[in-house]
């Protein structure tokens, strides 16, 4: 893979995968924190910060549904990738510029913020328009930090009190085995570590089915962060991690419970116009060369996130800002 190092950009220079030929995820870089304090190095401001984000990335969706279920596009500014990666990493286009700098690539945001940095160039990236810097590029904490330190516009609490731990837990089990399983499973380079990956993966769903056929969200009747964590994966796992990634024991809509849990939560909000399913085909199908090294991008599958769903059988406990008008399915 492509990185940056000593702020200048390399090909081949990083390798994702490590000597079992397992996948290994590289940590982010930026970890500092917007509080809600006046005195804070990043305090808690409108109109202070942006993201950038790919609408094709799941970890820079998780950041986009978390900014516009607490109703905070005011408060921090938005833009958005070319969906296609190639040697150059993120771009910037005339479709979609770089509103604050008018930068060619997203890695020159990075090396404005660190002329020396060394690292990949991931989405998202929390951007400090004052300091001219990146706060985080860790969606787990970029997702925290909107949901705790901002003013909630919309009466969306993503995070209840007194169950932060339990909430934490749930985000750790997902990541491992979904979130990340369907990457250690595509990018696995050894038919060991593949179906390592693929056994944990299926594992996980098929307990998540089972937890879901008697209540209604991951953490009981509320919908929480683990939720919007889930459901990033799950809206792409037919169209591109079930072939792209070779996860195709059985597809999402194949599952009872995962897949009418899916449709409600597309369908809560305004959840649905985060989801840009061109962008996520385009990107995995003709940014991977190894994996698709012709870059031909599937056609289907032919499935509806917005049909009708079976989940109001099931109580929740819902701010009027989600509840909406979606429609419900007899079974």
């Amino acid at each position: 893979m492509n990185m940056l190092v000593d702020g200048e950009w390399r090909t081949d220079a990083y390798e994702a995968t490590n000597e079992d030929g397992e996948f290994d995820r590289d940590e982010t870089s930026f970890r500092d924190r917007i509080q809600d304090d006046p005195d804070a190095e990043f305090p808690a401001e409108s109109g202070r910060y942006h993201v950038y984000i790919s609408r094709a990335c799941p970890w820079a969706h998780r950041v986009a549904m978390t900014r516009r279920l607490l109703g905070l596009e005011d408060d921090i500014t938005l833009s958005i990738v070319e969906p296609e990666r190639y040697n150059d990493g993120w771009e910037f286009s005339e479709e979609y510029p770089d509103p604050l700098y008018g930068a060619e690539y997203l890695r020159d945001i990075y090396v404005r913020a660190d002329a020396d940095f060394t690292g990949r160039v991931t989405v998202p990236v929390l951007w400090d328009k004052e300091e001219e810097t990146i706060v985080n590029n860790e969606s787990r904490e970029i997702m925290r930090m909107l949901g705790t330190e901002f003013d909630d516009r919309n009466d969306v609490d993503l995070l209840p009190e007194g169950r932060e731990d339990e909430i934490d837990d749930i985000i750790d089990d997902v990541y491992e085995s979904i979130n990340n399983g369907v990457y250690r499973a595509g990018f696995a380079d050894a038919q060991d570590a593949y179906e390592r990956a693929v056994d944990d993966l299926f594992d996980a769903l098929d307990h998540w089915e089972e937890v879901l056929a008697d209540q209604r969200f991951l953490a009981g009747e509320v919908f929480t962060e683990a939720d919007v964590a889930m459901f990033a994966t799950l809206v792409r796992f037919d169209h591109v991690y079930h072939t792209h990634f070779k996860c195709n024991r059985r597809a999402i809509h194949e599952y009872p419970n995962l897949w009418n849990y899916t449709k409600e939560v597309y369908q809560l909000g305004d959840i649905s116009e985060t989801v840009n399913v061109d962008h996520i085909t385009r990107h995995y199908y003709k940014s991977h060369g190894d994996i698709n090294p012709k870059r031909l991008v599937p056609t289907g599958p032919d499935i509806d996130f917005s049909a009708p769903h079976n989940r109001d059988r099931l109580p929740a406990d819902l701010p009027a800002e989600l509840r909406g008008d979606a429609a419900v399915a007899d079974d």
